[in-house]
């Protein structure tokens, strides 16, 4: 499906120096002509971008082009970050938003450290373990979803604000102009964008604010058409004001609550769209989550990710120390596809049992991430012969090889659809960035007046235990973070930066990166060819996915040869990463073809 978007009015330098339209229209019309001497270029769409002075890589060109106008700016790349984050929440407002939650793992140049925030939304206080049953039985995953039940404390406004505060060059105010204008002077509606808004529009139809701004003149928005968000531009604008502690405590916070404890359906709806339980205290008591990354040391280099609350972290380091003493540059692809979907399957069978929020679970986070832990599961790998899942989990804390710490229980569902950005600066400073409202338009429900989709983060949690006797660490609790499978990773060198990236899609983030590293690190792949390579997904399931590339591959067979079942998936994830190159420069690189191609750029080719 191709991506083809325009910014129907100024170009996002220039929106930087320029102050918000007055009187931005109604939702869904079409955008004035734009002033004279305007900027109106196209941003540019392209997979990989080399030069100097920092780079950004996201999915969207106007959001690519908001992150680099702020590095032209001279701010660096948290400032870039957040300004492409934002631009993102006007965009792809599908995947992300100011009404959802991310982690941002960021490099400090000066210190040569990795830093990570835990900007995961948060379950009400009162939510407990029977949060998503009636009647001692699990809700409908789909009634879940499109209620205020589903909504968890957003977590992106305060991580913009806490990473500005900590590590950025530039205010709130500032980073946010970029996207207040593409707010209010619109984009330009793409195939994508469509057919994403009539794949929610039974939902969308039933909340009135909604409608109003994604199914403008009651239809769908047409390809071509000018999409604006006047409501978001204001909401921009009294962030940008009065800092984004506006959201968890005022006017805004108060809409938000009403919306979610009273859903806003419109009348003679047959939807039967439950309450939330969210309220004011919640959002006042939210907190980012300054903490230690995950670390595995892997062929020399140092491997960097979001700790607990996130699986990504523990999940890749795991698998990448599984495969650590396998020499995957000289395997044949059946081979190295063998091992690598094995690593990937052993890791998920260990975070289901053992990986939750560790401010209400023991998460043994160092030994999952051990050389000794992997070593003793890596011994499960037979070369001619696949593994069966659902497999039964180690014990980190008491490493055996080949030993397992319970019965096997299935992975459970999570939704697949987030976005990831990676920046990066003229000083060598660099930012990996997944934030997400869930599924692909979140709960469904726009708050109105707002300009933001509410999230539905709160179905991450396992509703029941997969097997009542195996303990999931990732049930309801109050004020708890459901695990995620986001994985932001720096990679560095003796102390600098080797390559950055992350991917949006659930549970397949991880499998996503970890294939990308190793393609990249093991195979030798260019990063972009890294990215684009045809991808194949384990998650302790009874099949592994396959996109076509692999599925209509020899390889397919060979490796059922050895016991191993598949399923197609027509795409998984959609990666961005950036690479420091010897001799200083940045490269960029981007999907060139999934979720039609992505948005690498430079400040200096």
């Amino acid at each position: 499906m191709t991506r083809v978007r325009r910014l129907t009015v100024l170009g996002a330098a220039a929106a930087l120096a320029g102050s918000l339209l007055a009187a931005p229209a109604a939702a869904g019309t079409t955008a004035p002509a734009p002033p004279a001497g305007a900027d109106t270029a196209t941003p540019e769409k392209t997979p990989v971008a080399v030069g100097h002075g920092g780079a950004v890589s996201s999915v969207d060109p106007d959001a690519s082009a908001a992150g680099i106008a702020v590095l032209r700016k001279g701010g660096n790349a948290v400032d870039a970050a957040v300004a492409t984050a934002a631009a993102l929440g006007v965009t792809e407002p599908y995947s992300a938003g100011i009404g959802g939650g991310g982690y941002f793992v960021s490099y400090d140049a000066r210190t040569r450290t990795v830093r990570t925030l835990d900007g995961r939304e948060t379950a009400p206080r009162s939510a407990g373990r029977d949060l998503f049953l009636e009647n001692g039985k699990p809700l409908p995953f789909d009634d879940v979803v499109t209620s205020g039940l589903s909504v968890g404390t957003p977590g992106t406004a305060a991580t913009w604000d806490t990473a500005l505060r900590k590590w950025g060059s530039r205010s709130l105010r500032q980073v946010l102009r970029p996207a207040q204008r593409l707010a209010a002077g619109g984009f330009t509606v793409d195939e994508t964008f469509r057919q994403q808004t009539a794949d929610n529009e039974a939902r969308f139809r039933d909340f009135p604010a909604t409608a109003r701004l994604y199914l403008p003149g009651g239809k769908l928005p047409v390809v071509g058409s000018t999409l604006r968000n006047p409501d978001l531009a204001r909401t921009y604008r009294e962030l940008a004001q009065k800092g984004a502690g506006a959201l968890y405590d005022g006017a805004l916070a108060r809409d938000i609550v009403r919306t979610v404890r009273t859903p806003p359906v419109r009348a003679g709806s047959p939807r039967t769209v439950r309450p939330g339980d969210l309220t004011a205290g919640d959002l006042r008591a939210y907190r980012v989550l300054s903490q230690a990354p995950t670390r595995a040391g892997y062929r020399g280099l140092d491997v960097y990710g979001m700790a607990p609350s996130s699986s990504g972290g523990t999940s890749v380091a795991e698998a990448l120390n599984i495969l650590e003493k396998s020499d995957l540059s000289r395997l044949s692809e059946q081979r190295f596809l063998h091992r690598y979907i094995e690593a990937a399957r052993i890791a998920f069978a260990d975070r289901g049992r053992w990986v939750g929020d560790p401010a209400q679970e023991d998460v043994p986070t160092k030994g999952l991430t051990s050389q000794r832990f992997a070593d003793a599961r890596a011994c499960l790998i037979h070369d001619d012969k696949a593994l069966t899942s659902p497999l039964a989990p180690g014990d980190p804390r008491r490493p055996a090889p080949c030993a397992a710490a319970g019965r096997a229980a299935p992975t459970t569902y999570e939704g697949e659809n987030t976005t990831h950005l990676t920046v990066a600066d003229k000083w060598g400073n660099v930012v990996a960035y997944t934030l997400t409202i869930e599924q692909t338009g979140g709960s469904g429900i726009v708050v109105p007046h707002r300009g933001f989709l509410l999230n539905n983060e709160l179905t991450d949690f396992s509703f029941a235990p997969a097997d009542p006797a195996v303990q999931d660490p990732n049930l309801p609790g109050p004020g708890k973070r459901p695990r995620s499978s986001m994985s932001p990773t720096i990679v560095l060198r003796h102390g600098r930066p080797v390559v950055a990236l992350g991917s949006p899609g659930g549970a397949t983030i991880i499998t996503t990166v970890l294939q990308t590293l190793v393609n990249h690190l093991d195979r030798g792949m260019p990063l972009v060819d890294a990215i684009a390579a045809p991808r194949a997904s384990q998650r302790n399931a009874a099949r592994t996915e396959l996109e076509p590339g692999l599925w209509n591959s020899p390889v397919r067979r060979q490796l059922e040869a050895l016991g191993h079942a598949f399923k197609e998936n027509p795409e998984i994830g959609a990666a961005t990463g950036v690479q420091r190159l010897p001799d200083g420069r940045w490269l960029a690189a981007a999907e060139k073809v999934r979720r039609g191609g992505g948005s690498a750029r430079v400040v200096h080719r």
